[in-house]
Order: C-alpha cells, then sequence, then structure tokens
C-alpha cells in the first residue's frame, strides 16, 4: 500500500453562495499498488483549476455533460503525471500522460485507456502547459475564434477579450492577432494585468474594468467599433461590449465567470436592450463548446505547440505549490487571483 495524499469535497457552498478554500479538505489515504492488466500507477506532477469546477461544487451541475462532485469523494480535473509502474502495453515507466479525468491525489492508479501519452517537446519541457496553452484552455480559445469568430486577415477586424489575463483569454488575444485582427482589446481585474496583456502579449490595449470607464476605453481604443467579442464574463461588462458591436459582428460565448455564483440558467438571460442590439444589428452570439469538435482537437494542439515553441505565443502561468494549496488556489482563480492559467504544483 502507498500513502497518498487527496482532495475531498466536504461542503457545498450553494447554488448563490462564493466558494471557500474549506469547502475542500486534504486527507491521507492509502493506494494499493497492486495493477491489473491495463493499468498504470502514476505519480501526479500538476492539476489544474478551472472556472467550469464551479457548477461541479453544486448537488446538479445544470449541464448534462458535467456530473456534480459527490460530498466527502474526492474530486477531479485536469491533470498530468509521469508513469511508474505498468501492466499497460501502451505506456511505460517514466511517460508523461495526462487526462480530463485525474483525481485530486498525489498517486493514483488509472486504466491506461483513459490516458492521453503526451511528449514534452511540444511545450519545451513545460508539463503544465498540457492543462492550458497545449490543453483544453488552448483549444478552447482556438476553436472559439477560428469557429466563431470569423476572423479575415486584412478585414481591419477589432477583437475585444473580456476576462483577457486568464487561461482562455490571455490566448485568444493572441490568436485573434495571429490569423489577422487589427486590433486586439483586453479587459480585466488589475493594472498589473492590462500591462502584461500590451507589453507581454502583444494585445493592442487594455482596461482594468474596477477602475477604468470600460466604455469610454472601448470608444477611444476601438475607433471602428468592435467586430469580435470573445465572452469570458458576462454580466454588465458584456452588455457594454456588445453595444459597441458593428453589424454583422460575432460573440464568442466562451464563459460567464461572473454569473457562475448565481442560480441562473446557462447562458445567462440578457438584458432586453442587449438582446435588441443583438436583433438590429444581426449579431451572432452562440454558445462554444470545445467538446463539440473533438475531430479538430489532435490538429489545434499541433498548432498551438508550434506557436509555443517559436515563441509565436506567450504563455502566462500563475503557479501555487502543493496539493493541501487546491482550495486556495480554485477559489483565488474564481475572484481572478491568478495572470494566466492557475496550476497547482504537486510534485517534481
Amino acid at each position: 500500500m502507498l500513502a497518498v495524499k487527496r482532495v475531498v469535497l466536504s461542503s457545498r457552498p450553494g447554488k448563490n453562495g462564493q466558494p471557500v478554500p474549506s469547502n475542500f479538505r486534504v486527507e491521507e489515504s492509502s493506494l494499493s499498488t497492486e495493477l491489473n492488466e491495463g493499468e498504470v500507477l502514476v505519480r501526479t506532477l500538476y492539476l489544474s483549476v478551472d472556472p467550469y469546477m464551479r457548477c461541479r461544487m453544486n448537488d446538479d451541475t445544470g449541464a448534462d455533460y458535467l456530473a456534480p462532485w459527490s460530498l466527502e469523494e474526492c474530486v477531479d480535473g485536469g491533470g498530468v503525471g509521469v508513469v511508474e509502474a505498468s501492466k499497460n502495453d501502451l505506456l511505460a515507466t517514466g511517460d508523461i500522460v495526462t487526462s480530463f479525468n485525474w483525481r485530486w491525489q498525489t498517486h493514483d492508479v488509472f486504466n491506461g485507456n483513459i490516458l492521453q501519452k503526451v511528449d514534452p517537446r511540444m511545450v519545451d519541457g513545460h508539463l503544465s502547459y498540457f492543462l492550458g496553452t497545449v490543453g483544453m484552455p488552448g483549444l478552447t480559445a482556438l476553436l472559439g475564434v477560428r469557429k466563431k469568430g470569423h476572423v479575415t486577415k486584412g478585414a481591419n477586424q477589432t477583437m475585444v477579450i473580456s476576462g483577457a489575463a486568464g487561461a482562455c483569454g490571455s490566448l485568444a488575444g493572441q490568436i485573434g492577432r495571429l490569423d489577422g485582427c487589427e486590433r486586439v482589446f483586453g479587459i480585466c481585474g488589475s493594472e498589473e494585468k492590462c500591462q502584461a496583456l500590451v507589453s507581454d502579449l502583444g494585445f493592442t490595449a487594455a482596461v482594468n474594468y474596477k477602475k477604468g470607464d470600460i466604455s469610454k476605453a472601448l470608444r477611444d481604443s476601438c475607433p471602428n467599433g468592435v467586430d469580435i467579442y470573445f465572452d469570458n464574463v458576462g454580466g454588465p461588462i458584456s452588455d457594454t461590449v456588445i453595444s459597441q458591436m458593428n453589424n454583422e459582428g460575432h460573440v464568442i460565448l466562451c464563459g460567464q465567470i461572473s454569473q457562475y455564483n448565481k442560480d441562473i440558467p446557462y447562458p445567462p438571460p440578457l438584458s432586453e436592450q442587449t438582446q435588441e442590439t443583438l436583433r438590429s444589428k444581426n449579431i451572432t452570439r452562440e454558445r462554444f463548446m470545445v467538446l463539440n469538435y473533438m475531430d479538430k482537437h489532435e490538429e489545434g494542439l499541433l498548432q498551438l505547440s508550434q506557436w509555443v515553441t517559436t515563441g509565436q505565443i506567450k504563455v502566462l502561468e500563475t503557479v501555487v505549490n502543493g496539493i493541501e494549496n487546491m482550495g486556495v488556489a480554485f477559489c483565488s482563480m474564481m475572484t481572478g487571483g491568478n495572470i494566466g492559467k492557475q496550476i497547482v504544483k504537486i510534485a517534481d
């Protein structure tokens, strides 16, 4: 038996409640290392915390493709680890593997069929990138822009991204620029984040919504109006952006983090004024789900890997150490404490 640490959901915040670290509990457990045919023993290296997990804290997620976490059970999400023992013909000791169904514990035994073997060269050895830029957030940004954004090179388009310093937003802006947008404008929650977007990631401009006048900043920095809006937050910020969108524009409905602690349907209902703007200007606003494009994932990950290894995309990460800090990292991410992808490092 192997001693492991794991994180369980000890309480629910309530559908309208703000999650707190004490909703999670770290406990000691033991793991049998006897493997059946096809199984592998894996040491966890990195774990991911993501906004969608807020829905899984409720007893009903409101989404048929997402199961709620069970109370007093080990929670799960995206993870990366190294194989320490194998009875699987396709996986050997030392292989790096990833999965979207990775339990939050220091070691685990997996059926090798649910693991994806990955090549560290795809991320220049930065294994945590498989949970961000060259993983599900990267695919969400890339396929969201390409399937719903309708970027056209040479068309002098302006893209606006809310939640622009988060895992998806920081990539969506760079991808919009690479694909041909003339201007890329970010909305985020601090001066430090604005600085990172413009200086490090090549955004044209950015505004801190906590201090700046978003409407005025948009008029100043996007003089030709807004053609594409990558929406990560919803709420009043999105109402303001949509009010300045051009005819035949496109809203990429990626997330609505400002609404996740409220018991309302997803996507949340819009104000009558915003609905009228969408109608009168013939602006598309369609829910985007990366899982609907599984056939594009391999090609997309190769594109993202190429951009990372050639330096065309810059990666921002906020890394917290230790499985005991999973709850703290999750709650910080939900309130904008991260720049780029929020990662928890579990082991070397």
